[in-house]
């Protein structure tokens, strides 16, 4: 058996304790699965999301890594797992059910802009996904994590579409902006959210429409985030692909530039630079939102 240096992995510390009770547990439990035995542990540790679903997910990988260490002995795999997004199929649109007429009119002829939040929403959420899949540059990409998709409705027909998801880990600019030390960043990032995507469809031409939505719907995240997660989020924080975009429409709603990414990617090892550097821009959800962020969890 190897000797064991402990580690820390998603935000908990493994000792050596720790792994003598994994040992146990598999001892004690010799005819369960993999997965099931990430679900006695969870239980056992009391892992589970701010919703109350256990990080059974999270709790497999920690045990797969410590197996693969030799820390400990995982029973056999029982069946290779499909993986659901390999065979994910691209989202479908009906467009000849869509209304694409051109529509072109002041900001205030629009109104009254209805927002719903349609994750979770069957057919809205599909609808959500097809017109990103189609209209967007960078298509449709299932989110990880927590994330929340809105539909934007002016005059009785879709006009935009917004989806917001978990924040990255590791962002220098704006963890330098809002004083986060490693540690404070490991314990708050989940109060950040990420604006993914951001869309009006292509046959709408409505001056000043980019922006007001933008100072709408910073409005509602928080409190729609914290109906579906169990907790609020007192930031946000988007990319903008420089040079093709400038990000006006984000800058004329007030949020703040914070710096540029580095164009290595959350898992570089080669410390290059392998993709295209992105303008990183904020905006606080709350006056009070750096000492929300920098309060060190008991």
């Amino acid at each position: 058996m190897l000797d064991f240096v402990e580690i820390r992995y998603r935000g908990r510390t493994v000792t050596e304790s720790d792994i003598v009770f994994i040992r146990e547990l598999i001892a004690k439990h010799p005819s369960l699965s993999r997965r099931k035995l990430s679900s006695e542990l969870c239980r056992a540790w009391n892992w589970v999301q701010r919703n109350g679903e256990l990080k059974d997910m999270v709790c497999r990988g920690l045990m797969l890594l410590l197996h693969r260490q030799g820390q400990i002995e995982l029973p056999a795999k029982r069946r290779e797992s499909p993986n659901p997004l390999a065979r994910r199929s691209k989202p479908s649109l009906d467009e000849q059910a869509l209304d694409t007429r051109p529509l072109e009119c002041r900001l205030r002829e629009l109104q009254p802009i209805e927002f719903r939040q349609v994750r979770r929403k069957g057919t809205e959420e599909s609808l959500f996904n097809g017109l990103i899949e189609r209209y967007h540059y960078l298509g449709y990409t299932q989110p990880v994590g927590e994330h929340l998709k809105y539909l934007m409705y002016g005059g009785g027909r879709p006009v935009a579409c917004f989806a917001f998801s978990s924040a990255p880990r590791h962002l220098g600019p704006r963890d330098r902006f809002i004083g986060w030390t490693p540690e404070l960043r490991r314990q708050r990032v989940h109060l950040i959210a990420y604006n993914t995507r951001y869309l009006i469809f292509p046959w709408i031409r409505v001056r000043y429409l980019a922006s007001h939505l933008l100072s709408r719907v910073v409005k509602l995240l928080s409190a729609d985030w914290e109906r579906l997660y169990h907790h609020p989020v007192h930031f946000i924080e988007t990319f903008v692909n420089a040079p093709q975009y400038k990000g006006t429409c984000y800058l004329a709603a007030n949020w703040v530039y914070l710096g540029e990414t580095t164009g290595r990617g959350k898992d570089d090892l080669t410390h290059r630079a392998n993709r295209p550097v992105k303008k990183v821009l904020g905006y606080p959800l709350v006056k009070q939102f750096r000492e929300r962020l920098c309060k060190v969890n008991p």
